[in-house]
């Protein structure tokens, strides 16, 4: 742990609290980083789907998502937040020792969510879910360098389509001391105001699974304090990847009349 992560901490810290909500894009390599970086945007967010999808399978490993934290962190001079799943453990202490790596690996924020992994079962239990939170918290604050700790319902990405118990949940995790707090699956601006409305902490929406007609203003005017986009850019990314690919494959090339200069994309990398 260095000064240089004190300061990328601090800096989280306060991007959380401006004037308008915290764009939080997610790279899933040193490039796409360094893209973002030059782009403008303030901080960065990991994404474990993205890890996935580099390397070929539907899910990482908790040593490829450490390293995929370092090689981000070491890209660009922003902050970085990991998706740490859910702590890779279902025990409380050992699923915060998790949020200890990832703070090793350069990481200045990190989250931990409810899903289990087990689609028979794939909500933890809310008492042993809150708890889970409650030690991710303790780790997470006691670091050498305190990091943020964003906690995530994921009952509406996983069939559980029972909203108040995602608020309960969420309600319970900021008393269990979570920084940020995030329910992946809102749709609507509606539910997007209940769910800020009924907690006082930082709420982080992710827009890969909302109206992609709303806007950052109007989130802003509900008061949503971060926007992050999920998997979404590794997977336009491999769509755009896929259909160049079918095209060679049926013998046309048309796609190459749209790749950019190397000289736009080197200017990125700097």
């Amino acid at each position: 742990m260095t000064n240089d992560q004190a300061t990328k901490a601090a800096r989280f810290r306060e991007l959380h609290e401006g004037p308008s909500p915290l764009l939080l894009p997610n790279p899933w390599d040193a490039g796409t980083a360094r893209v973002l970086a030059s782009l403008g945007f303030e901080a960065l967010a990991t994404t474990s789907l993205g890890v996935a999808n580099t390397v070929g399978r539907t899910g990482a490993t908790q040593q490829e998502i450490l390293d995929n934290c370092r090689e981000i962190d070491e890209a660009t001079p922003l902050p970085v937040n990991a998706d740490m799943e859910n702590g890779f453990a279902d025990d409380p202490a050992q699923a915060a020792k998790s949020i200890e790596l990832a703070a090793q690996a350069g990481m200045v924020g990190a989250s931990i969510e409810d899903y289990t992994g087990n689609r028979d079962a794939p909500i933890y239990d809310f008492e042993l879910a809150v708890d889970r939170v409650r030690a991710a918290v303790e780790t997470a604050h006691a670091l050498p360098v305190p990091i943020l700790l964003t906690a995530r319902a994921e009952n509406l990405l996983h069939g559980a389509n029972d909203f108040a118990d995602t608020i309960r949940r969420l309600q319970a995790f900021e008393e269990a001391g979570a920084d940020v707090l995030y329910a992946p699956g809102l749709r609507t601006l509606a539910e997007m105001r209940t769910v800020v409305e009924s907690v006082s902490k930082p709420v982080n929406v992710v827009m890969g699974f909302a109206d992609p007609a709303i806007t950052v203003e109007q989130l802003a005017e509900i008061g949503v304090r971060r926007v992050s986009i999920g998997a979404a850019l590794s997977r336009l990314a491999l769509k755009s990847f896929m259909d160049a690919a079918q095209q060679m494959r049926s013998g046309r090339f048309g796609f190459v009349a749209d790749l950019p200069p190397l000289a736009e994309l080197h200017q990125h990398f700097g």
